[in-house]
């Protein structure tokens, strides 16, 4: 197991390096291999153990009873996922996690982690407020998409991620880490419909972009 990319993996954070296959051993880590297009869990399984990408990648998607697919996230190597089932083990996916290439998932149950024996020891308590600060900046994440896909109209919801991004970076002019496409998947909204929707925004003075870049223009927000 080559276990070098888990000095980034935020799950570990708190684990030292010449510590940490010791403490695999003991909450019973283990892996697995998986080939393109293979499911890694399906929706509708219960996991007891949440996954961590070592090699490759995971795609979390969810199909609907039509057959209709929706790729929600990508993990990539050091990346966390099923935490949040694996935590909930009687509770069925929502959703499934679905090898995108060659992989390699290491798998820690989370029995050990939520039941240690006790005294709980260092590693496995470093290892739990990691896994609480993963479980914390997804569900931050999750509730900043809420806050941005609320507004009813599709330049309520544009002005809301913009204003976002500018706060994040503390400037005006930013880039923003999405093309065209994954902005409207990432809003709910049609492709063309926002691309004509941010012309709109441009010829009323609300901002400039090209492509990636974007550059707010408060005074003409504030006279709307």
């Amino acid at each position: 197991m080559n276990l070098s990319v888990l000095s980034g993996c935020r799950l570990f954070a708190y684990v030292p390096a010449d510590a940490l296959p010791a403490l695999l051993d003991a909450v019973g880590a283990y892996t697995r291999r998986y080939d393109k297009g293979q499911p890694v869990c399906r929706m509708g399984d219960t996991v007891r153990a949440l996954g961590v990408v070592l090699s490759g990648s995971v795609t979390i998607e969810r199909d609907d009873v039509w057959g209709n697919k929706t790729i929600l996230d990508r993990a990539a190597p050091g990346m966390v996922f099923a935490e949040t089932y694996a935590c909930v083990p009687d509770t069925p996916m929502m959703v499934s996690a679905v090898a995108a290439e060659a992989s390699e998932v290491l798998f820690i149950p989370a029995d050990a982690l939520l039941a240690p024996a006790a005294p709980p020891d260092a590693g496995r308590l470093a290892l739990l407020r990691g896994l609480l600060a993963v479980s914390a900046r997804k569900n931050l994440t999750l509730t900043r998409k809420i806050v941005h896909t609320s507004p009813k109209s599709l330049r309520g919801r544009l002005l809301s991620y913009l204003s976002a991004q500018a706060v994040q970076h503390g400037s005006d002019s930013f880039d923003i880490p999405f093309d065209r496409q994954q902005l409207a998947d990432y809003l709910g909204a049609d492709r063309s419909a926002l691309s004509g929707e941010l012309g709109r925004m441009r010829r009323d003075g609300l901002l400039d972009f090209r492509k990636n870049h974007f550059e707010l223009h408060r005074r003409a927000a504030a006279d709307e």
